[in-house]
């Protein structure tokens, strides 16, 4: 995840890399919608396909119909035209919970235009222009984060989206939040009037828990990082063995994530100079615990989970995941079910289990650090204070508490969300895929697992603090001064709640 996307980012001339999709996300691109002829005239076909259709009386789903189990329901031109399309925006307007992070509902925003963007929905080039004026602006919906079943697709929170464009509930908008009207009115837009289907194709698809996706993938790959930082920090404090991630034994397993982690950590132990005593030699001590020793074998899976998962969220984002699509040759309306999150549902449920994995090493190593019965001559719960006052000081041991909260938290919520679809809406939604809340689980599992990182970086370092002999391994020794940079060593008791959540926004916002 090291690439940065740079310039605007054009819609319409090929799919967007993961990449592209973080820098809008994050606001550090402008959106440009195509000037090729051959992408303006895709979406105006389109669209001429939706007006035929709806002037031979073909039956178009929600447009001339009625929705979801009122499908039978169907209506005359003049009410396709004059019609109560917004009631579709207004009903879903029944989300709860707080709203889902500014940078994860731009990528909600720009998965929809997206979509709207491969000329299958019959909609204007209007509305995908006021997409990107949205995104450009930083105009961004208020979105709960609670109420989707990821089938039909996104309804709810995408209504908020919806309902913005029309002027109505609520945006952040130049920090602070307000009404969408008010903000129209300080951008100098007027509220947005739907055309037949484009209210419906808003709401429609997978665009929130792509959106979702797309951030936790970005958390994932600096989750994955830091997480090989704090286990060489580890190996130095606990005088381990380099020797577990000696190359052959990459290549008698070949998974590239194993391959990868093992060189990275070995690229951070590498010395400049031989030293005695660097590593354990008692007869005991042979093997590092398997925390420690496997480390390659634990994080690597998450290394080749992302390589998987990234191609499965580009994909779905560049999709047309509406429904009813045009058949771009005849022009048929095609009612269908690319709403469905299956995929996503699928991909974010095993990423919450690879993430969490790595939370659960994560602690297992700081309860090596901590315990003197293992953690081979260091002081317990690495309390640095010296003579008669030892005995008051108790250093790391409420951070290695915390840190096991933290990973118990995540662990318990690996339960594939997936498996719980029910069935709804009178029994027309009676299969759904529940991919907005797997993303929403991966995305906690992200903030825990930062915070489990950030302990154990901690610790790792007083550690490797205490046990001397850093000077020899020069990558290692950048790593401590930058983490040293961020929080001091823990000298006397103290709290430790700021320095956690620096470390975390460290490994949230940047590379270890």
């Amino acid at each position: 995840m090291k690439r940065r996307a740079t310039g605007d980012v054009i819609i319409g001339q090929k799919p967007l890399t993961l990449e592209q999709m973080v820098a809008v996300a994050r606001g550090n691109v402008l959106v440009k919608l195509s000037r090729e002829s051959s992408f303006r005239e895709r979406i105006r076909r389109s669209e001429v396909m939706l007006h035929t259709a709806i002037r031979d009386g073909i039956p178009v789903y929600g447009v001339n119909t009625g929705y979801g189990k009122s499908c039978g329901k169907r209506l005359t031109q003049d009410q396709v035209l004059n019609g109560l399309k917004d009631n579709l925006v207004r009903f879903h307007g029944c989300g709860t919970g707080e709203p889902i992070g500014i940078a994860a509902t731009r990528a909600a925003m720009l998965c929809r235009l997206l979509c709207l963007s491969r000329g299958y929905s019959g909609v204007s080039s209007v509305l995908l222009e006021r997409l990107a004026t949205f995104l450009n602006q930083g105009i961004t919906p208020v979105v709960p984060c609670e109420g989707s079943v990821g089938a039909s697709g996104d309804l709810t929170p995408m209504s908020y989206v919806a309902a913005a464009l029309m002027g109505e509930r609520e945006v952040f908008y130049r920090g602070q939040r307000m009404p969408a009207a008010e903000a129209l009115s300080i951008a100098g837009l007027a509220p947005y009037v739907f055309a037949p289907k484009e209210a419906i194709s808003m709401l429609n698809g997978t665009s929130t828990m792509t959106g979702l996706a797309i951030v936790v993938l970005e958390k994932a790959g600096r989750i994955l990082n830091a997480g090989v930082c704090a286990t060489a920090l580890s190996v130095h404090a606990l005088k381990g063995k380099a020797l577990h991630f000696h190359p052959a034994i990459g290549e008698a397993k070949p998974f590239p994530g194993q391959v990868h982690v093992a060189r990275c950590l070995t690229d951070l132990l590498r010395v400049k100079k031989s030293v005695a005593n660097l590593e354990s030699q008692s007869r005991e001590n042979l093997q590092d615990p398997y925390s420690v020793r496997c480390a390659p074998h634990i994080i690597g899976v998450l290394y080749d989970a992302l390589t998987w998962i990234r191609q499965w969220v580009e994909i779905e984002a560049n999709s047309a995941n509406d429904n009813p699509l045009f058949d771009p040759e005849t022009g048929q309306p095609l009612m269908s079910g690319n709403f469905y999150g299956g995929h996503i549902a699928f991909a974010m449920d095993a990423l919450k289990t690879a993430l969490a994995s790595v939370a659960d090493m994560s602690d297992r190593q700081v309860a090596l650090l901590v315990d003197p019965l293992f953690s081979r001559g260091l002081p317990a719960d690495l309390v640095r204070v010296a003579g008669k006052n030892f005995v008051f000081h108790h250093g790391f041991k409420a951070m290695s508490l915390s840190a096991s909260a933290l990973a118990a938290e995540a662990l318990k919520l690996t339960m594939p969300a997936a498996s719980f679809s029910r069935s709804t809406e009178s029994h027309n939604q009676d299969k759904v895929s529940m991919g907005t809340i797997a993303a929403r689980d991966a995305e906690r599992i992200c903030t825990l697992t930062e915070r489990v990182l950030a302990i154990h970086l901690l610790a790792a370092t007083q550690g490797c603090d205490i046990r001397g002999n850093i000077a020899v391994r020069p990558n290692l020794l950048a790593l401590i001064r930058k983490i040293r940079s961020l929080s001091e060593a823990v000298l006397e008791d103290r709290e430790m709640d700021g320095d956690i959540e620096r470390l975390a926004r460290a490994i949230a916002e940047s590379e270890m």
